[in-house]
């Protein structure tokens, strides 16, 4: 007769994330299941935010048209990602490693897998203040048990991202729509007439395209997380474009709808935030609003969670949940503490410093390659040309940002930074068929 001790369960309730080693093809996830982690993603309130600044500044028929850009802009380079992760079954500090080499990849992945908590930390801060300036809820005492809750569903692995999920995405719709219908019911105008009201104080369209970017660009970079569950490249790019550009382009066109039919109150500060107008109207609306402001933000707060975990247990050999628990004790701390004021500061450093990131990624590892071009020894330590064209690409995006605020710093330091890898790389082959001569 045989005994299990209670250790064995535990242990492969551990590996069932595979943070250290890829997704081995047998335990892969359908089309439809890593769709719903992705898709139901970015149906958060922030992006009705975005989306309604965007349109109050630019005016609604340009407004959508940098949120379209913006989603395709996201679409090739999260799609690109997902189809690494969906060949190799790995997460995004495994595929680091084979760009900026075995030591080299720590710097990278830590990074973002710190980054992508700071976004938690962000989002459960703005449920305690987006709750206290509705409905007078104690702002830090909400975000504390909001961020508790949250923690909780991200304990739960890939198989609760999914599910959230599929519950957040339709709620964002329904209750969008609902705002939208009660902003027509108040007396708005026609929508495509909106021309912006943000005067000198609009942002520019290269600066609109940045936003939709950043918004998702550090989640959106760590995609193989998620993608890496997909049973080939071609499931893994679609579930990818589940998000971008359908999931993202409705939750930002939604914000911008609300703004546009007059439905926010304040639009330069709260943008297309519609929370406040389902509160206003009373009723069963008020608990359905609190509802949603918990499932909605629960889902980004916990795929953030989710990333910051996998990225850092690989990075130190430790279990995901376990991690989890950690990382969420520290995010949640910096939620109470009011983190959210630096939100636009966050957002300037996400659109200079992480695109670069994925650009010098896709280029070495699925680009340059076809071409004969790349790293000489997958396995070396340290791969500094990919260093370089990141630095340089992060100096291309900071010197638009200040100099030339009407272009998109985002895409400049991607283009940058795809472009000195090549030449970089260009210049080593060359160099090497002389030597070989």
């Amino acid at each position: 007769m045989t005994t299990t001790t209670l250790a064995e369960p535990e242990k492969n309730w551990e590996i069932e994330e595979f943070e250290n080693v890829p997704v081995p093809t047998d335990r892969r996830r359908g089309l439809g299941s890593v769709s719903a982690v992705w898709f139901g993603f970015p149906m958060v309130l922030t992006c009705a935010i975005f989306g309604g600044l965007i349109v109050y500044s630019l005016g609604f028929r340009l407004g959508l048209l940098a949120i379209a850009v913006g989603n395709i802009c996201m679409m090739l380079y999260v799609g690109a990602l997902s189809v690494l992760a969906g060949r190799t079954g790995k997460n995004f500090a495994l595929s680091a490693a084979a760009t900026f080499g075995k030591a080299g990849a720590f710097i990278p992945s830590a990074f973002l897998a710190t980054v992508v908590i700071g976004w938690f930390a962000f989002q459960t801060g703005m449920a305690g203040a987006i709750l206290h300036d509705t409905l007078g809820w104690p702002e830090q005492l909400t975000a504390l048990a909001a961020g508790l809750g949250f923690i909780a569903v991200t304990l739960l692995g890939i198989r609760a991202l999914s599910v959230i999920g599929m519950i957040a995405a339709p709620v964002y719709i329904v209750l969008g729509l609902v705002a939208i219908g009660l902003a027509v019911a108040d007396g708005g105008s026609s929508p495509t007439s909106y021309q912006g009201q943000a005067g000198a104080a609009a942002m520019s369209f290269g600066a609109a395209v940045t936003l939709v970017i950043a918004s998702f660009i550090d989640s959106g970079t760590m995609t193989a997380d998620f993608t890496r569950w997909s049973r080939n490249g071609r499931e893994a790019f679609l579930a990818a474009a589940s998000a971008f550009p359908v999931g993202n382009s409705i939750a930002l066109v939604i914000g911008g709808l609300v703004v546009a039919l007059g439905g926010s109150a304040d639009p330069a500060a709260d943008g297309g935030n519609f929370l406040g107008l389902l509160v206003d109207h009373g009723g069963l609306l008020v608990p359905l609003a609190v509802a949603f402001v918990f499932i909605n933000l629960g889902s980004v707060c916990a795929h953030c969670l989710y990333n910051g975990a996998v990225g850092w247990s690989q990075l130190s050999g430790g279990r995901m949940r376990r991690l989890t628990l950690v990382l969420g004790a520290v995010g949640v701390v910096l939620a109470v503490a009011g983190i959210w004021s630096y939100f636009e500061q966050w957002l300037n450093l996400l659109g200079v410093i992480v695109p670069p990131i994925g650009a010098v990624v896709i280029l070495d590892q699925l680009v340059l390659p076809r071409f004969g071009l790349g790293p000489r020894d997958r396995r070396a330590r340290w791969h500094r040309p990919a260093f370089t064209a990141w630095t340089g690409g992060a100096v291309a995006a900071l010197l638009t940002h200040r100099f030339a605020p009407w272009l998109s710093d985002a895409v400049i330091g991607f283009a940058a930074a795809a472009l000195i890898l090549t030449l970089g790389a260009a210049v080593t082959a060359r160099r090497d068929k002389e030597l070989t001569a």
